[in-house]
């Protein structure tokens, strides 16, 4: 049964404004205009279920997505999980989990992801990325290069290896005859994120309407319909 909707408090303006991150097409697909995918549906399924109109703010980069939820331009966000963003984003459970992977060169002597952490080696980053994050913190001797495109200062900079969402990079290997590392050097929690200030209450019955998209079948329904290869995440 579907909690109480906490409208007034998540929706204070009477329309619910949501932040869409274009530049991860797991999540989302489509253009500023017409922007399609899970984040999109998961946003329409909340708004009906506050009752209240939806207005979608599509961005590039999750950095934005982060600055736009902190700043309070918007009212809820979908961003990976990641210790860092919690000073400004309070978080649901996840409603879905994506791998985060290495390229590198055809001749590369790189030859899986646990040989990534070397002196010398030089890892491309979207800057402000759940990888640029989670990488910065994890890796002891590899640098962090961090750009507007990770595998555009790969190319650039003839960096070691990039770091990215499996998905985007699957298709930068087919089309550039480069290779990807196994396994996947990190799994990455998405979440539906909330302003930090919202009572914990409020936060919670959010995350418990998430928990009933996720167990009804209506996340996994929306990423077949994108075509897109992730997982449901389980339940909290």
């Amino acid at each position: 049964m579907s909690p109480t909707p906490p409208t007034d408090r998540v929706a204070p303006t009477g329309t619910l404004r949501v932040v869409i991150n274009l530049g991860n097409p797991v999540l989302a697909q489509g253009t500023h205009d017409e922007p399609q995918g899970v984040t999109v549906a998961i946003a329409h399924a909340v708004a009906d279920w506050l009752g209240v109109p939806l207005d979608l703010v599509c961005v590039d980069a999750a950095r934005e997505a982060y600055a736009a939820i902190r700043d309070g331009r918007v009212d809820l966000c979908f961003l990976a999980n990641e210790p860092e963003r919690e000073e400004g984003v309070a978080f649901t459970a996840p409603y879905v989990l994506i791998e985060g992977v290495y390229v590198t060169d055809a001749s590369s002597p790189l030859q899986s992801s646990a040989e990534v952490d070397r002196d010398g080696i030089r890892v491309g980053v979207r800057e402000g990325s759940a990888y640029d994050l989670f990488l910065t913190r994890s890796l002891e001797h590899a640098e962090v290069v961090r750009a507007a495109e990770a595998t555009d200062v790969f190319e650039e900079q003839g960096l070691d290896a990039a770091a990215g969402v499996r998905r985007p990079m699957e298709d930068y290997v087919a089309a550039t005859g480069r290779r990807i590392l196994e396994p996947a050097f990190m799994e990455i929690p998405q979440s539906v994120g909330l302003p930090r200030a919202l009572d914990p209450d409020d936060v919670t019955a959010v995350a418990s309407f998430v928990e009933e998209l996720k167990a009804s079948g209506f996340v996994s329904d929306e990423l077949a319909r994108s075509g897109v290869a992730a997982t449901v995440a389980p339940p909290a």
